[in-house]
């Protein structure tokens, strides 16, 4: 039996329109890792050293609002652990008009994309796998998004057990690390 943990996060907003401040791209990404054990607990205790070296940490880490020299520390720490990135990047400009007529349809569709491509390379050799995703919105809509996740994975994961669960990145440190593989990945796309 042989597991592997999926960790997601997405990046982007749900605004479609080309003015400011709105962005061009929404983008849904997973790391996937047989062993998260050394990464959470890796990332815990880079979090425990910074708060004693005093460096401006919050209650956890989160690449956009965190300065300069904490993600350069998370980043490097990311860099000796072995997991893999997937990244779909969708130009929200071109979606059709019926993908896009909730904001849950367009995540599921962007999560269906996704899986389609990224799961035949990361699943192979795994009978089962569990996937955390990071909340999205209000504790009301949570419910359309995780329906949209759970009918994906039915789709596209076949012949695997599976378990899903989504919650805030301050309740799983390997969520903080998907977190700040989709904020560079953002960041590149969004220039």
């Amino acid at each position: 039996m042989s597991r592997l943990f999926i960790f997601a996060d997405e990046a982007g907003c749900f605004n479609f329109s080309r003015n400011q401040g709105a962005s061009k791209y929404y983008i849904v990404c997973t790391i996937a890792c047989a062993n998260c054990a050394d990464l959470g607990t890796g990332l815990s205790n880079l979090r425990r050293d910074l708060v004693w070296e005093k460096a401006p940490v919050g209650e956890y880490f989160h690449a956009s609002e965190d300065k300069q020299a904490v993600r350069d520390r998370v980043f490097a720490l990311l860099a000796k652990h072995d997991f893999s990135v997937q990244a779909t990047i969708m130009e929200k400009s071109k979606a059709l008009p019926r993908i896009r007529p909730t904001n849950h349809r367009f995540y599921q569709y962007g999560w269906f994309y996704h899986f389609k491509h990224a799961a035949p390379k990361i699943v192979q050799g795994v009978t089962e796998m569990q996937i955390t995703t990071a909340s999205v919105g209000t504790h009301k809509g949570q419910a359309h998004f995780t329906a949209a996740v759970n009918d994906v994975v039915l789709q596209v994961v076949k012949n695997r057990t599976w378990a899903t669960n989504f919650c805030r990145a301050i309740a799983d440190p390997c969520l903080q690390a998907a977190d700040y593989c989709t904020w560079a990945i953002q960041k590149k796309w969004e220039v």
